[in-house]
């Protein structure tokens, strides 16, 4: 069984692998922070009654990687917390999200040929 070092210096990818890697950590971090000024400044206008009902922009930014962070800052903020559908889909994106990351980062894109 070859580990993932091994397998992308065979492969010769090497390099490419770690600019992935870096640029996925990168990606995460920055929808994560998305994600938790979404969450604050909806709070924010919540308190104002400014605007309502934005599940539409939180399950997206959990969609799109930030599904830790909504989650997390529903609960520091306690805003959205009786909303079903976010209190489900939350946790449920974040268990995927953190397996793929585990999968990505692990095991890399072997497959994909440049």
């Amino acid at each position: 069984m070859y580990s993932p070092v091994m397998i992308l210096y065979k492969n010769g990818n090497t390099y490419r692998m770690i600019i992935f890697s870096i640029l996925f950590i990168i990606y995460l971090l920055a929808v994560n922070f998305y994600a938790f000024m979404l969450v604050k400044n909806l709070k924010d206008k919540d308190d104002n009654d400014e605007c309502k009902d934005h599940d539409s922009k939180l399950a997206l930014a959990g969609l799109l990687g930030g599904a830790i962070a909504v989650y997390v800052c529903m609960f520091i903020y306690k805003y959205k917390l009786t909303n079903v559908l976010l209190m489900i889909l939350m946790p449920l994106l974040a268990v995927v999200h953190i397996f793929l990351c585990v999968v990505l980062l692990r095991y890399g894109i072997v497959y994909m040929r440049i």
